[in-house]
C-alpha cells in the first residue's frame, strides 16, 4: 500500500476553512462527527468519486480510483472541515508513519486555529 498525501484534498480543506467552512468541535468528536458509510455512498452517488476524493488527505495509487479503499485520512462530513477529524487524522498518520500528511495535517490545524 503506497499511500501520499492528497494535494488535490489538501488544497480544497484549505479553501474551506479560509471560507470559514469549519466545524471548531471537541478532539474526541470525530467518532460521532465522521460520516457513516451510507452517507458515504449517498456522497459518491450524488457527486461522484472525484468530489469523494477531495474529502480525504490520503490517496493510494495501487487502489483502484472508483473504490473507498483508495482514500484515507478524512478532514470533514462532505460540507465542512471539522477539527477533530484534523487531530484525528494527524494522529494516525504519525502512528503509520505518513510523514507527510502528519505534517500536512500539522499545518491545516495550524490555520484552522489561525483563523478561529
Amino acid at each position: 500500500m503506497a499511500i501520499k498525501l492528497n494535494e488535490t484534498a489538501l488544497r480544497h480543506a484549505r479553501s474551506l476553512v479560509r471560507d470559514g467552512k469549519v466545524v471548531r468541535d471537541e478532539r474526541d468528536a470525530w467518532s460521532e462527527d465522521a460520516p457513516s458509510a451510507s452517507d458515504e455512498n449517498a456522497f459518491i452517488d450524488r457527486e461522484g468519486w472525484t468530489e469523494f476524493r477531495h474529502w480525504h488527505l490520503g490517496i493510494d495509487d495501487d487502489e483502484n480510483d472508483e473504490t473507498k479503499q483508495a482514500y484515507s485520512f478524512p478532514y470533514g462530513d462532505f460540507r465542512k472541515v471539522h477539527r477533530c477529524a484534523v487531530i484525528s487524522l494527524e494522529s494516525r498518520a504519525g502512528q503509520y508513519d505518513h510523514d507527510e500528511i502528519r505534517d500536512a495535517a500539522r499545518k491545516l490545524l495550524d490555520l484552522i486555529d489561525a483563523e478561529g
